[in-house]
């Protein structure tokens, strides 16, 4: 996971992953897109490919890069175990939001 998320941090790969949700791309057609030399888009494109979050396969001469959906998939699972964490302070802050307007309109 830390892997993962350590991929995702940088910027421009993190630019990458959205452009790739609308579909697979070529690398010249990150670059463009991103307006990045195709050099870097290579180099975060292989750390992407590393954490598993995209794959590629060759077309012609070209190769073309698409997300693999696993690695969301556990991004999801391990942020959904924390939701009953965030859903009890939300829950608490609820309350405690109710009780400042019964206040305020006891005033």
């Amino acid at each position: 996971m830390k892997n993962l998320l350590n991929s995702l941090s940088e910027p421009n790969r993190l630019n990458i992953v959205e452009l790739l949700k609308q579909g697979p791309l070529t690398v010249g057609e990150i670059a463009e897109k991103l307006d990045l030399r195709q050099p870097q888009v290579s180099k975060h494109l292989r750390v992407l490919s590393e954490a598993g979050i995209v794959s590629v396969r060759p077309v012609a001469n070209r190769r073309v890069y698409q997300l693999n959906p696993e690695p969301f998939q556990e991004i999801r699972e391990w942020t959904d175990s924390y939701r009953h964490l965030w859903e009890d302070r939300f829950d608490r802050l609820d309350g405690y939001l109710n009780e400042l307007q019964k206040n305020r309109k006891e005033e």
